[in-house]
Formats: C-alpha cells, sequence, structure tokens
C-alpha cells in the first residue's frame, strides 16, 4: 500500500538536520500532494488559542486567501473546536464550509496535538468527491503525530 511506503518517507523528512521546521512541513505538503492523486490541496494550520484563530502554514496547491480561519469557521475552524478528525465527502451538502475554490469537491482534516492540546492540522482538499477512506484518515494521523514530535 502506498501509505506503508509513504510512511518510510516521512520520518527521515522530519528528521533532517539542518533544514528549519516550516522547510520540513513543505516537503511533506510536496510529497503528499505528488504521491496521492487525489491530494491537490495540502496543508498546514495552526493555532493561536489567545485570538482563537488558525494561520496558516506551509502548503501546496492553489493559492488561498484563507490564511486566518476563526475557530469554529469552516472545516479547520470545527476541528479546532472538536478535537476531531474531520472527513467532508462533498463540501457542497455541508453548511459550515469555506469555499477556497469551486474545484474542491471533498477535504479532510486531521488535528495535530501537543502535550494533549490541539495546536494545529493537517488540511488537505480533493478535486473529487468522497476519495477519503479510514486508511486515509490513519495515514493523516501517523503524519500529525510525526510532525507533533518536532514541534513539542
Amino acid at each position: 500500500m502506498k501509505f506503508d511506503y509513504l510512511k518510510t518517507k516521512i520520518i527521515p523528512i522530519l528528521n533532517t538536520n539542518n533544514v528549519s521546521i516550516e522547510d520540513k512541513l513543505k516537503t511533506i505538503c510536496e510529497l503528499l500532494q505528488s504521491e496521492i492523486r487525489y491530494y491537490n490541496w495540502v496543508g498546514f494550520y495552526f493555532a493561536n488559542h489567545d485570538t482563537k484563530t488558525l494561520h496558516l502554514g506551509p502548503y501546496v496547491g492553489a493559492i488561498t486567501d484563507h490564511t486566518t480561519i476563526p475557530f469554529g469557521k469552516g472545516i479547520c475552524g470545527q476541528v479546532a473546536l472538536s478535537n476531531k478528525n474531520f472527513i467532508v465527502p462533498d463540501v457542497s451538502i455541508q453548511e459550515n464550509y469555506i469555499a477556497c475554490s469551486l474545484t474542491v469537491k471533498s477535504e479532510i482534516v486531521v488535528p495535530i496535538f501537543v502535550n494533549a492540546i490541539n495546536i494545529g492540522q493537517i488540511d488537505i482538499d480533493s478535486h473529487e468527491i468522497n476519495p477519503f477512506t479510514s486508511e486515509d484518515e490513519l495515514f493523516l494521523e501517523f503524519v500529525c503525530q510525526e510532525v507533533a514530535k518536532i514541534l513539542a
């Protein structure tokens, strides 16, 4: 399975010396987008708990105006409050959705926890309806757990 292969690529990226965290995260975004055909936009958002906002970090894909998202707004904002993964098979029927692009059909967001605090998330948009499976979710949980280790 491709996810097992990608796991072997994630850890060395994160453990590379003399590379900034931002560059490591950008490399992960590039890897995921290039290796998984339905990962069309891949990025990280990080929480500011004082202002209750998420702030865009490294990403690849179409340029987005959504560089700051209030907690509770859109899929990412809901994950900031719920602390739970959120898979949206079809964004057109999701009420609290922030439209990034007309080409986005589905989305998956998985939180990143450091010391049991939701400090951010990985956000992936797809141009396909309902491409994300439980295998995607488990893989992205793995990615977030590994990312958390370098952010702790």
